[in-house]
């Protein structure tokens, strides 16, 4: 299969052209940028030494199988009014431009495996999203989250893109932590659509770190409820996310396309810890997860990689 990305210049274009370029179904990957066009790999992505001859093209082949859209929120549906897809060419796209459209799938694979597999547009949800969902759609689907939940959530800095701001200026982030867009970040919506709640608590705050997101929940839920055994059940069937017998730390999943869960309950009060790598779980190693699924692959093909606790 050939996989296209466009926007390949950025962070999630890098980590994706890093993952396609040793999956097994892959026998090509063509990174298209309209700013870098012509220009080697290597000299935007300095990592990719595998691919130091590799040179960013400027079209997309009539011959892609599947197109991976990396590009800034807004710019991936004004692109795709400009350049038509195929029906039949599968589209994964990384922006927020069609997370609440219904004519696309929303692309969280625990949640919507089945519906995924016969997918050609699919929405990949955000990185924030991503790691909340993961430890409150187990309870919501069992239909025992019934208050508001309260998270916080800390994500390292190249959840802000690969363009500098001031607020990933190394001098503003080292030894800093923030918090921003307080009961009103853009994931919000995708969180309450798919959780089907209608208010949740939400703080989100910069880490001085520059990869990988901690989330930690709070919800009350009813007598009897054993929140422990609700998320191991649902999760028992889905490779990529697993819940662990401690709280987790962030480290054990940042280099990794997996997530990990960590609860501790005090009677009717449950303390949900999530973490994931905001790049690869909450970008695009969920869209390679999501490319497995609507092609028919192995699930986890190209994805089995271990952490970097040290």
């Amino acid at each position: 299969m050939i996989a296209t990305i466009v926007g390949a210049a950025g962070y999630t274009g890098g980590e994706l052209i890093r993952i396609l370029s040793a999956h097994p179904s892959i026998s090509q990957v063509v990174p298209v940028s309209a700013s870098s066009a012509g220009k080697a790999l290597t000299d935007i992505h300095p990592d990719l030494l595998m691919m130091a001859h590799h040179t960013f093209a400027e079209h997309v082949p009539d011959a892609t199988d599947v197109l991976f859209l990396c590009q800034g929120h807004g710019a991936s549906s004004q692109w795709l009014m400009t350049h038509p897809q195929p029906e039949d060419r599968l589209v994964v796209d990384l922006s927020a431009d069609y997370r609440l459209d219904p004519s696309w799938t929303y692309g969280l694979p625990e949640a919507s495996r089945s519906v995924i597999r016969s997918s050609r547009r699919i929405a990949n949800p955000g990185c924030f999203a991503t790691c909340i969902e993961l430890g409150l759609l187990p309870l919501a689907r069992a239909g025992v989250l019934t208050s508001s939940p309260v998270v916080t959530a800390l994500t390292g800095s190249t959840g802000a893109g690969q363009k500098p701001t001031e607020t990933t200026h190394f001098s503003w982030r080292s030894d800093n932590i923030s918090v921003y867009k307080q009961f009103d970040h853009q994931h919000l919506s995708e969180i309450r659509t798919l959780l089907g709640v209608d208010d949740i608590v939400f703080t989100p705050m910069r880490g001085n770190w520059t990869r990988g997101i901690i989330a930690s929940i709070i919800v009350t839920i009813p007598d009897g409820t054993h929140v422990r055994d609700i998320l191991t059940s649902w999760y028992t069937d889905h490779p990529m996310t697993t819940v662990v017998d401690d709280l987790p730390d962030m480290k054990r999943v940042v280099g990794t396309s997996y997530a990990a869960i960590g609860v501790d309950q005090r009677g009717g009060t449950a303390l949900i810890v999530s973490v994931i790598d905001n790049l690869l779980k909450g970008a695009s190693g969920q869209a390679v997860q999501n490319m497995n699924l609507a092609m028919g692959l192995d699930e986890t093909a190209g994805l089995i990689h271990r952490g970097r606790a040290y």
